[in-house]
């Protein structure tokens, strides 16, 4: 027995009728009746007499209905009380500067709407800096592109990222328009963050896989002068798609690097379940909900869900 079919069955008796309950509801009223068939078998007694005006409650019926809207009752004060008592407290949070890009303004924003008694810290650092800063317990939970199975974190596969060339308009050398190869990359002069940066080891390896050795023009481990750079034309780069949610109509090329290999994991990892308060707990699951919806609803460029 579910509590939404006590509903259905009160709101039945209120309104004398199927359909007119249906409606309310919201519900189709062949629904509503095969919801209100299953409560009576499963009590094994009919509760609602047909008429031809609509249905009236049986002796059995007017019985049930009164513990029936007891038990809402006590169902609505229970969920209340749960409202009231506000989650309160501090959680730390780690963001990528790409990663921060497309998801820390929705993440704050969700935070304020479902628990505002929960102060954010919000910390904007290079993954392996973020996998320090947990170790060194001074993150409740980060967004990691890698994770060292040495740790005693909690880690949850969250999403993968496909890669995007991304050059100022009108840069010679290229394919005409679509997607690229990395193969096709050779002559394109490019600005890439340092090898301390997750997503550098991933280029190295995967330009190594391609055989080919594009020239590095410059090593810049901050988004927003690396971006500066390839607005102003010094050189391309290569970024997950999350880079390009705060391009706006500035000029640029933007290309699918269409590589299959070449894909970037986001992990969410945090301290294990036994070292998380209550809210670390919960902002948790709130984060994970928001990069759902955002990777849905399309505002996560080239993201797809882990399969998992």
């Amino acid at each position: 027995m579910e509590l939404r079919q006590l509903r259905y069955f009160i709101k039945v008796v209120e309104h004398g009728g199927l359909g007119r309950a249906a409606a309310e509801l919201g519900m189709v009223t062949s629904a509503l009746s095969q919801q209100i068939s299953r409560l009576e078998s499963e009590l094994a007694t009919r509760l609602l007499t047909r008429t031809a005006t609509g249905v009236v409650p049986t002796d059995a019926g007017i019985a049930f209905l009164r513990q029936a809207q007891l038990a809402v009752r006590h169902a609505d004060n229970a969920m209340q009380s749960a409202r009231q008592a506000r989650l309160t407290g501090h959680v730390s949070v780690g963001l990528p500067p790409t990663t921060a890009s497309v998801l820390a303004r929705p993440l704050l924003y969700a935070m304020r709407e479902r628990y505002p008694e929960v102060r954010v810290h919000l910390v904007e650092a290079l993954s392996g800096h973020l996998g320090n800063m947990l170790n060194a317990r001074q993150l409740d939970l980060a967004i990691m592109f890698r994770s060292d199975a040495g740790h005693r974190w909690s880690v949850l596969p969250l999403l993968d990222e496909r890669l995007f060339l991304i050059v100022r308009s009108g840069t010679a050398d290229l394919p005409p328009h679509g997607a690229v190869r990395l193969r096709e990359l050779g002559q394109t002069p490019l600005v890439l963050p340092s090898s301390s940066h997750g997503l550098r080891a991933l280029l190295d390896t995967a330009f190594a896989r391609a055989r080919i050795a594009p020239p590095l023009v410059a090593e810049v481990d901050g988004l927003t002068v690396l971006m500066d750079l390839v607005q102003h034309g010094f050189g391309g780069t290569i970024q997950p798609g999350a880079a390009t949610a705060r391009l706006g109509d500035q000029p640029f090329d933007i290309r699918l690097v269409r590589d299959d290999f070449l894909h970037r994991p986001n992990l969410l990892a945090s301290l294990s379940d036994d070292e998380l308060s209550p809210a670390a707990l919960a902002v948790r699951v709130l984060l994970a909900q928001v990069a759902a919806d955002l990777v849905t609803g399309g505002h996560w460029p080239g993201a797809t869900l882990h399969k998992s």
